[in-house]
């Protein structure tokens, strides 16, 4: 098993992050913590561009369910996009698809993150 590798984006309300590798117990922790580390306000909306990650066990799902917790109590939302097929059926049979919002591909994901971060919530 190799570690996930993490790339970013900033865009104005938006973090755009790209996954590759298994997020499972033993790395899931990394993608918390470079969540964290690379969001530039905590009301920032979160665009994850999953489409090279070929499995994510429990403690990945857990991961994500946290971060769109804390995200959205900050007035942003998690935008998963462009899953594949495997972790597309871990998020129905978990019954977790409905409540993570989920693009068919990361510029449907960024779009409609970049148009929320501008909407009448985040106006100052």
């Amino acid at each position: 098993m190799s570690p996930p590798t993490f790339a970013c984006q900033h865009m104005p309300g938006v973090t755009v992050i790209s996954v590759a590798g298994d997020l499972e117990a033993a790395n899931a922790d990394q993608l918390d913590a470079f969540i964290t580390r690379t969001r530039r306000r905590p009301g920032d909306h979160v665009v994850l561009d999953l489409s090279e990650v070929p499995f994510v066990g429990q403690a990945g799902l857990r991961v994500l369910l946290n971060v769109r917790a804390l995200i959205r109590r900050h007035g942003g939302d998690l935008h998963l996009a462009a899953l594949q097929e495997s972790p597309a059926r871990v998020l129905n049979a978990t019954g977790a698809a409905p409540v993570l919002t989920v693009h068919h591909s990361v510029q449907q994901a960024i779009l409609t993150a970049l148009h929320a971060s501008h909407g009448p919530r985040n106006k100052p």
